[in-house]
């Protein structure tokens, strides 16, 4: 038996081999790697641009730390007040912008210099007053014209904790806020501890106005946003906040509901009298109603302006409240003639110009 399977064996073992060396079938033998590692291929150029210029514009605003050592900031930084800061911005002609109210009173704490490469930042002694938004950018400039370079700015919101100081303080304890249909309206009661839970309180009725997160939410870097602003929400506001401890109250809001037309300015002219004596004295005014935030600038043209004649101009503004909520701001421009005489007979110009476009109104007054 042993010999007859040798046998066996040794008459089919050709067919294998011959059956093993068959030709190979397009794509046969081919093993697929599991798991290995494959060098990435080179990304197209225009790929490779847009990660570059996202990376300089996350890395362009570093924080310096101790013992030299460097620190990429995320969009908000939590730091306790009376702590000083530096940051550096990468570039040879940087521009920066902080809190305005570090501005308005010159404050010797900030420091601001310009190096070869880069541009230094110290902020010292900070207070619950210096949270906001630090940010800085490259300027590229060709003569006297520059401009922002897009893909070279840095930006992080800073909050300076302060539980004594829950409400970023403000140097007045009364604020107005104007309700434009066409725009959100913001409450600006922000706060120093991001964690801090904050509402909004109507003073009269006495009532907590919610928050639903759609119409009206709460921002910790603006304060509260009322997206639709309507008459209803007109009235005296004030912001409550709690983070362990005894809550605090912000300052009072007084909230203005504004519905003026947009465009030129809505001029009229009026003249004391159309007919003057010699001797008189004559008053020519220019009147703008428009919206309570909107500036006005008035230019005057009058008959005897060529010749030097003297003339005194006048210009002011208040607010008004036309009933049913609605708030407007009558400004106004005088012009007065004294010793009216022969020369001032003729044509008052009024040119009324905001950011909308301007108005030209005139009147004549005769001898």
């Amino acid at each position: 038996w042993v010999l007859l399977s040798l046998l066996l064996l040794q008459e089919a073992l050709p067919h294998v081999i011959a059956k093993s060396k068959r030709p190979k079938e397009p794509g046969e033998n081919k093993i697929k790697p599991v798991n290995k590692k494959v060098k990435p291929k080179t990304p197209k150029m225009k790929e490779r641009e847009s990660v570059d210029s996202s990376l300089k514009s996350q890395s362009i605003l570093t924080q310096v730390m101790d013992k030299g050592n460097f620190q990429k900031l995320a969009a908000t930084l939590s730091l306790a007040a009376g702590q000083s800061i530096e940051l550096r911005c990468k570039g040879s002609n940087v521009t920066w912008n902080y809190p305005s109210y570090l501005d308005t009173f010159k404050d010797s704490r900030l420091s601001i210099k310009q190096l070869d490469r880069y541009s230094q930042l110290i902020l010292a002694n900070s207070t619950a007053a210096d949270t906001g938004e630090y940010s800085c950018w490259l300027q590229l400039c060709n003569g006297n014209k520059c401009r922002k370079d897009e893909t070279k700015t840095g930006s992080t919101y800073i909050f300076f904790t302060d539980k004594e100081e829950l409400f970023v303080p403000t140097p007045s304890y009364f604020e107005i806020v104007y309700l434009n249909p066409d725009k959100p309206a913001v409450i600006p009661c922000r706060v120093t501890t991001p964690s801090a839970k904050v509402t909004l309180h109507r003073e009269f009725p006495a009532e907590e106005i919610e928050t639903d997160g759609t119409d009206i939410i709460y921002d910790a870097k603006k304060g509260f946003v009322f997206q639709h602003p309507t008459s209803d929400h007109k009235g005296i506001v004030y912001c409550k906040a709690e983070s362990q401890g005894a809550p605090q109250i912000s300052i009072k809001y007084h909230l203005l509901y504004v519905e003026v037309p947009k465009g030129p300015p809505s001029t009229t002219i009026a003249v004391s009298s159309s007919r003057a004596g010699l001797g008189d004295r004559v008053h020519v005014i220019c009147t703008v109603l428009g919206e309570p935030d909107v500036d006005v600038n008035f230019r005057w043209q009058y008959p005897g302006q060529e010749s030097g004649r003297p003339v005194i101009t006048q210009n002011f503004w208040r607010l008004i409240n036309r009933g049913i909520g609605h708030t407007t701001r009558i400004s106004k421009s005088v012009l007065l003639v004294e010793d009216f005489e022969d020369i001032d007979v003729g044509n008052y110009v009024c040119i009324a110009q905001n950011l909308q476009g301007e108005t030209t109104v005139a009147t004549k007054v005769e001898l």
